[in-house]
């Protein structure tokens, strides 16, 4: 049995003088669902590029079902779903077209073609030129899912597409997942897509992995503010001393608001030192997460990355 279906060994892109990424150490098990996490710029479509031997490394390795990408190497394409970023598809051709046409490249017989088109409000009959970007990606969807594939790779899928058609995406990737234990690898910039669905995140910073956590440890690692109404008037500095406790706010004369960085049960139970009227717990998002690791002198994430193709 496969013991991992993505793995980097310390994987190297350089474009000339310029990094795409830098040592790069990872891995995604079978049955898995790996958000990949950066701003445009930060080297996820480079990574996955070089996962899919589309693109050579500079140095270190990927391996793909165990086994070592080469460039060129299309012996695992046929397990693979693959949508990218940038879809590039035929403009005279129609959708079925393209469909039938990926079908013969395959060798596989595609399984559920009928049920995505009717799920996405496909109309495969249409030119490629003359559809939405919405549509086109709505194409990129089907053709990428319709052999039932063992591992999905998809480069920000939602992009162009209204929340309702995301959500139907989202419900058929949690059925894949659910039915054959698909694996997935979701390369994204909007965090609550990765919330929602994964449950591993890599979070990727100017070409380099800064954290690597199940969801649920990223996020219970980060900041959470615990909010407080007394009986009685309090005064926050009261509380500030509280270990654990990054800072407290006076919200009014009987609440405060507390950002409590460790211990949360001490610090909860220590804020408890006096009959309360409500207590408010507020665990930090996603987005407050990826904030933290990008934002930590107050600036807004910057793309410093160059990317062949376009920044991702």
């Amino acid at each position: 049995m496969t013991e991992t279906v993505v793995r980097c060994e310390q994987l190297t892109r350089r474009y000339g003088k310029s990094r795409g990424v830098e040592d790069l150490s990872f891995e995604v098990r079978p049955g898995q669902v790996f958000g990949f996490l950066g701003p445009n710029g930060a080297g996820k479509t480079t990574t996955i590029r070089c996962l899919l031997g589309l693109l050579p490394a500079t140095s270190g390795k990927a391996f793909l079902f165990d086994h070592e990408v080469k460039l060129n190497d299309a012996s695992d394409r046929g397990r693979i779903g693959y949508v990218p970023g940038d879809v590039a598809l035929y403009p005279t051709e129609t959708g079925q077209w393209m469909i039938d046409y990926v079908s013969s490249l395959r060798g596989t017989p595609p399984k559920s073609e009928g049920e995505l088109i009717e799920r996405l409000s496909f109309d495969p009959t249409r030119r490629v030129k003359e559809l939405s970007k919405g549509n086109r990606q709505k194409l990129a969807l089907i053709v990428a899912l319709m052999h039932d594939p063992e591992l999905l790779v998809l480069d920000e899928p939602t992009s162009g597409l209204d929340p309702i058609i995301q959500q139907v995406i989202f419900d058929i990737i949690a059925e894949r997942i659910e039915r054959d234990g698909t694996t997935v690898f979701l390369s994204s910039h909007i965090l609550s897509e990765v919330e929602r669905v994964c449950d591993r995140v890599g979070v990727i910073r100017e070409g380099r992995l800064v954290a690597e956590e199940s969801t649920a440890d990223i996020i219970a690692k980060a900041i959470r503010t615990v909010r407080v109404t007394y009986d009685e008037p309090v005064r926050a500095d009261a509380y500030s001393a509280i270990p654990g406790i990054d800072s407290v706010v006076q919200i009014d004369s009987r609440t405060i608001a507390a950002k409590v960085v460790s211990d949360l049960d001490g610090a909860v139970h220590a804020l408890l030192d006096r009959p309360i009227h409500d207590l408010q717990v507020t665990h930090a998002s996603l987005e407050e997460i990826f904030f933290q690791y990008y934002a930590s002198n107050g600036e807004a994430p910057a793309a410093s990355v160059v990317e062949e193709g376009g920044a991702s």
